[in-house]
């Protein structure tokens, strides 16, 4: 978890459901993060380094892509 250096400059908008909410806080507090944005950040860090799920489906709608759903289960629907 460390931190990339630099200032932050800009602000990202995300709008998620309740159920994606709530899966970001119930991970924050389990890792003791100090705030849902650092969660947010080492989240974001881990999947864009991590492979385990290999790589996103392609030519699938924007609402398909979930935080509470696993990416293997987003094309069940």
């Amino acid at each position: 978890m460390a931190n990339s250096g630099g200032k932050r400059t800009e602000k990202l908008q995300v709008m998620l459901n309740d159920q994606e909410i709530k899966a970001i806080d119930d991970w924050r507090f389990e890792h003791r993060m100090p705030s849902r944005a650092a969660a947010i950040r080492e989240l974001l860090s881990r999947g864009l380094h991590g492979k385990e799920f290999g790589e996103p489906h392609e030519n699938m709608a924007s609402g398909k892509f979930g935080v509470a759903t696993a990416p293997d289960e987003a094309d069940q629907d």
